[in-house]
């Protein structure tokens, strides 16, 4: 069975769900996730999780992400974004020092409202089923993190191009909705193409075509996933038995405490595990069936 992580440039037009079923064929397994989904509108970087490596899908999920998004201003739409129905188009007085100096204010950990048209659930209904019925129903806040946006382009008195970097849960179409609500225009997401997640950036996507032709060899081991973290090579046999059953075991030597990749003596990754007191007890197993 194929087992691995392929960095995937999605093209658009095609869900999350779509390359993954797509990869289900070309790879010949069920066994097939990803992390972070993009909405059809969107281009790249999607990491897409084959057989055992589906087990570090939570973590993939959990990191910081990279855009590049086109926003479009005096256009406001029910989505959010171009493909909705067009609520109010306003005329755009504002200027490109105007949209900066906005800017800082949605920097930082700040409250968001989930859209509609996303599959955020409410009582065990998505939204997005709601929305597509007309109804409307109301929408907790929720703290997110925007590391950094910046400026990139010009492309138009009402088209920007700005650089976002951001935390999980993080909509980029309600960042757009809401900075051009706070310029008094409106505005909505043009066009959006993320450049990183899960600490892979374009320069390691490829595309279906490629993994159509080479298959599996393009497929990355999952401890590529945990490339940030230093690796610890198990000394001993009884440290791996105690690895291996799941059971915290000490380390001798003086090591910074964190996290760690373990591999055994042969060079096989075992787990992600965490150093403390000199004890290392896992985080996450990622070996066996």
């Amino acid at each position: 069975m194929a087992d691995g992580i392929v960095i995937i440039d999605k093209p658009q037009g095609w869900t999350s769900m779509d390359v993954c079923a797509k990869l289900r064929g070309i790879l010949h397994t069920r066994k097939v996730g990803h992390a972070g989904t993009l909405d059809p509108m969107a281009t790249g970087v999607l990491p897409v999780f084959v057989g055992r490596a589906t087990r570090g899908v939570t973590f993939a999920e959990s990191g910081d992400k990279e855009y590049v998004a086109t926003l479009r201003l005096g256009l406001v739409t029910d989505t959010q974004d171009v493909t909705g129905t067009v609520l109010a188009q306003n005329e755009v007085k504002v200027t490109a020092d105007d949209l900066r100096n906005l800017l800082p204010r949605f920097t930082g950990t700040i409250a968001q409202v989930p859209p509609m048209y996303s599959a955020v659930k409410i009582e065990g209904q998505k939204l997005y089923d709601l929305a597509r019925n007309g109804v409307e129903v109301a929408r907790k806040p929720r703290n997110i993190t925007v590391f950094s946006i910046q400026v990139e382009d010009c492309l138009s008195p009402t088209d920007y191009v700005l650089r976002i970097r951001c935390s999980k849960g993080t909509y980029v179409r309600t960042l757009c909705h809401d900075i051009g609500a706070a310029l008094g225009c409106g505005g909505c997401l043009a066009s959006l193409r993320r450049t990183m997640a899960a600490g892979y950036t374009l320069a390691d996507a490829v595309t279906l075509a490629d993994v159509q032709e080479k298959g599996e060899a393009l497929l990355r081991p999952l401890d590529s996933l945990f490339r940030d973290r230093p690796s610890y090579t198990l000394a001993t046999a009884r440290q791996e038995a105690l690895c291996r059953n799941g059971n915290p075991f000490t380390v001798a030597q003086p090591l910074p405490e964190g996290e760690y990749r373990v591999y055994d003596r042969e060079g096989q990754f075992l787990c992600l595990s965490r150093l403390q007191g000199g004890v290392m007890t896992s985080v996450k197993n990622f070996f066996g069936a």
